[in-house]
């Protein structure tokens, strides 16, 4: 394999204009590094944890980055093998804009629905309890069918958002479950593992059984421990 040398690190992610997403910034970095080193599709790049180094940004941008460049067929990600080159990218513009990274989305929710689930575990009415249940025994009924169990999930937070009683609240989750793009499914496709998703199980019933219990730090306290597992999952930690 030709070796890849990288000469010039991005800026650190603290530095960069507010308006560039991370993601996008390190896609363009490795469509120039693809072009400078010359490398023939079907090379292997060098490894998440090298590229990542070298680079100084997090994994979780890295991928990001490397999902852009998938989605505009530059590069091919094969899980348990690497990452190759698909074709010569013809320029930076190639990179799909897709709207915030799913970091940045996780991050947000984590932020926001840690405390929607315990204004939900403070207000929610019988119905509303009822109603996040449904949602949660669907997820569990149609854990094998993907598609469905998607639409289960969503259900599942907008119940516990619509339990607070708040609109605002209620439109806010509906808008960041909406910012789930192009970028957030193919990550999910390459690095959701099937540990995540028997942990996703349980991490919901948790936040259900919160809820229900009227345990409002419980229920903020399960929140935070499902998106942080996600996250640190999708960001090449363990589930």
């Amino acid at each position: 394999m030709k070796d890849f040398h990288i000469q010039a690190a991005l800026a650190p992610e603290a530095a960069r204009p507010a308006e560039t997403r991370m993601y996008r910034a390190v896609a363009g970095r490795i469509q120039e590094l693809i072009r400078e080193q010359q490398l023939e599709p079907g090379a292997r790049l060098p490894s998440e944890r090298e590229l990542a180094t070298s680079l100084r940004v997090s994994r979780a941008s890295l991928r990001e980055g490397l999902i852009a460049l998938e989605l505009g067929g530059v590069v091919e990600v094969r899980g348990g093998s690497g990452v190759y080159v698909s074709r010569q990218p013809a320029s930076p513009d190639e990179v799909p804009e897709a709207g915030p990274g799913p970091f940045e989305v996780l991050s947000a929710r984590s932020a926001i629905e840690t405390e929607v689930a315990a204004l939900a575990a403070k207000n929610a009415s019988p119905a509303a309890v009822q109603a996040i249940l449904a949602a949660l025994l669907e997820m569990e009924r149609s854990h094998e069918d993907r598609a469905s169990n998607e639409l289960a999930d969503r259900s599942f937070h907008s119940a516990i958002a619509q339990a607070t009683g708040n609109a605002a609240l209620a439109g806010v989750i509906d808008y960041l479950w909406q910012q789930r793009n192009s970028l957030w499914h193919r990550l999910k496709e390459h690095y959701r593992t099937e540990a995540l998703r028997m942990s996703t199980l349980q991490d919901h019933r948790a936040i259900y059984d919160a809820i229900a219990a009227r345990d409002g730090a419980g229920a903020r306290s399960a929140m935070r421990q499902h998106l942080e597992r996600v996250t640190r999952t999708f960001a090449g930690g363990s589930a």
